[in-house]
């Protein structure tokens, strides 16, 4: 994973709140172990969009922590290889 430090943080409103907004990066939802979405965007606006239900798919695998990472440079393609390595089952 891209993610340096691998400190997951809780799935939760409160917490995806508190991000700064206009962070650009690449981000992923845990239900434990299981990874089941990669996505990418302004962090805080994709994950509150995820918990407002905008992919059910998501929701309905009760997760419970994310990671993510800000991005300079266009991560798309970085995005792709991870889900190509990892096969969120979300995605």
């Amino acid at each position: 994973m891209p993610f340096r430090n691998r400190i997951y943080r809780p799935y939760t409103r409160e917490d995806i709140e508190c991000l700064k907004k206009n962070q650009n990066g690449i981000y992923a939802i845990f239900s434990g172990n299981t990874v089941l979405y990669i996505g990418k965007g302004d962090i805080r606006e994709r994950l509150l969009a995820h918990l407002d239900g905008e992919k059910p798919e998501i929701a309905s695998h009760n997760p419970d922590r994310w990671l993510g990472r800000v991005f300079t440079e266009d991560p798309t393609s970085r995005m792709e290889e991870l889900i190509k390595e990892y096969s969120p089952i979300c995605n």
